[in-house]
């Protein structure tokens, strides 16, 4: 899997950016296995944390980068290409990548890695006067 940030940005509509990230992996199977704690040792340290900044500043809040879809709540980080143990422990440029990471809500994480379409957020539209009054 090679896939990349500045691919990412290259498909303008939130549902397009998200099948290309999609994984379609299965809720329970876990890719740390019993050893979860060395993906949060990592989520804990300084550099990822500083690298956790740069991405959120680069992306703006806003979901996998989608100017018309702000994230409301928690933003999290995905790894585009996904980490695993041996990259850990061997500490690959994989983890601090910048072309390898995305900001996205919990729900969209989940919709990437177990999920459908389904779990999509509707793109956010700015109020506009009288838009709450049926027969205008």
């Amino acid at each position: 899997m090679n896939k990349s940030y500045s691919e990412l940005i290259k498909f303008d509509s939130l549902r397009d950016r998200f099948l290309y990230l999609k994984l379609g992996g299965s809720v329970g199977f876990e890719t740390f296995g019993g050893k979860r704690y060395l993906n949060q040792q990592f989520y804990k340290s300084e550099e990822y944390r500083k690298f956790r900044l740069r991405i959120i500043e680069r992306d703006d809040g806003f979901e996998l980068g989608c100017k018309d879809s702000p994230i409301k709540g928690k933003i999290y980080i995905h790894h585009i290409n996904p980490i695993s143990e041996q990259d850990i422990l061997g500490h690959s440029p994989l983890l601090l990548d910048e072309e390898n990471a995305i900001s996205c809500s919990f729900l969209m994480h989940n919709a990437i890695h177990y999920g459908d379409e389904r779990l999509i957020p509707e793109p956010w539209e700015p109020r506009r006067p009288n838009d709450t009054i049926p027969w205008r």
